[in-house]
This record gives structure tokens, sequence and C-alpha cells, in this order.
């Protein structure tokens, strides 16, 4: 696993301080070890005072869901890229060198 980002640090001191357990925030901050997924964690306990571990979790989970399916955007995005390049220049081959290596 990565090291933990600056926010995920900034994520497990304010675990802490909303009295989760050390072994817990530290659960968390190393899955949510980016700035982008421990925002967004920050963002969402932002707005209670108090929630149960297991809700916590959940969201974490749902998190990690929504990264893994822009990843998966961004992989299919760029592979769509480079397939509309080859239609549309081909694959670099001169009709030369196909003609040889039909031979």
């Amino acid at each position: 696993m990565k090291p933990k980002s600056p926010m995920s640090l900034e994520l497990y001191e304010i675990l802490l301080d909303k009295g989760y357990s050390e072994q817990f925030s530290d659960l968390i901050t190393k899955n949510l070890n980016t700035d982008f997924t421990a925002g967004r964690m920050i963002g969402y306990l932002s707005h209670y005072t108090s929630l149960p571990e297991e809700e916590v979790v959940d969201e974490m989970l749902s998190i990690l869901s929504d990264r893994n399916r822009i990843m998966q955007k961004k992989e299919m995005e760029a592979a769509n890229a480079r397939w509309n390049e080859i239609l549309r220049d081909g694959l670099g081959i001169e009709d030369d060198e196909c003609e040889e290596q039909k031979r």
C-alpha cells in the first residue's frame, strides 16, 4: 500500500478527535490514502457529530467504489482514444510492408 497523503493524515486526526480508536482510524486511512479519497471522507464526516463505525466503513467502501469506477472510465477513454487513432491513421504499416509480410 502506498504511504498516506497529507489529507489522509488529516483524516486520521479527525477520526481520533471524533473518538474512534487508533486501530480503526488507521484502517480507514490506509484504505483512503489519497487526497481525493480522504477529502471525500472528511467532507462526509463534517456533516455529522458522531457516526457508528459501520456507517464510516460503508462510506469508505462507497468512496473506493466510486474511485474504481472513475479509474475504469479513464482507462476506457484512453483505450477508445487509441482505437480512434488506429482507425484514423492505421497501424503505421505501409502497404509495401504488408505485401512483404504476406509472402
